[in-house]
């Protein structure tokens, strides 16, 4: 109870900043309270990312390196789920607006089973405290509808409602999980004066 209303406070107060966006948590929840961490999330106003790495496709930076590039991870993808008879949705997270470019470009010429973009550490916390949001407008307008957008990193409830500024569809955090503080709930029971209404009825 402890835990889950830690996180679903701090996933109220992050969704509610983050409007029009919608808050995500993370794969990154406490070992064997995944589904309990998710459903607080859920409560809180938040909305869930996925569950494991079964019901949706995720290229992450190790793979495009891997690969070779992003366009090299995407085909590879593309082709797995063609063979294997799968049709899941896919995210790919990129890192620059280069890669945005290169992925748009993919799917402009190939049939495709992405579906969502995440736009990783496109924010940047300025010296003097306020943040630079513009890498991440940029992205959006290029993305310009055609794909659900996720925007990733520098995600605080400091930053969260002007990162949701962006036009971004989702904005996903870990600390929502992987580091809520837990509210302190007392179970204490109060047997005094259920003694006392019980001896006024003649029961105790």
């Amino acid at each position: 109870m402890q835990r889950m209303s830690g996180i679903a406070t701090m996933t109220k107060a992050m969704a509610d900043a983050a409007r029009p966006a919608c808050i995500l948590e993370t794969r990154k929840t406490a070992p064997r309270l995944r589904l309990v961490d998710k459903w607080a999330v859920l409560i809180g106003g938040g909305k869930n990312h996925m569950l494991g790495l079964f019901d949706m496709g995720i290229i992450k930076d190790n793979h495009i390196s891997v690969a070779g590039g992003i366009t090299n991870a995407m085909t590879y993808v593309d082709q797995f789920l063609v063979k294997e008879n799968l049709a899941v949705p896919v995210e790919v997270e990129t890192r620059t607006l280069e890669e945005v470019r290169d992925l748009l470009k993919y799917t402009d010429e190939n049939k495709t089973s992405l579906t969502r973009i995440m736009l990783d550490n496109m924010v940047v916390p300025l010296p003097n405290g306020d943040l630079d949001v513009s890498m991440l407008k940029d992205a959006v307008q290029l993305i310009n509808g055609r794909f659900e957008t996720e925007a990733s990193g520098n995600v605080t409830i400091d930053t969260v409602k002007k990162i949701g500024e962006t036009g971004v569809t989702y904005i996903s955090s870990g600390a929502l999980t992987h580091s809520v503080k837990a509210l302190d709930i007392s179970l204490k029971i109060d047997t005094e004066l259920p003694l006392q209404v019980g001896r006024r009825k003649n029961r105790a």
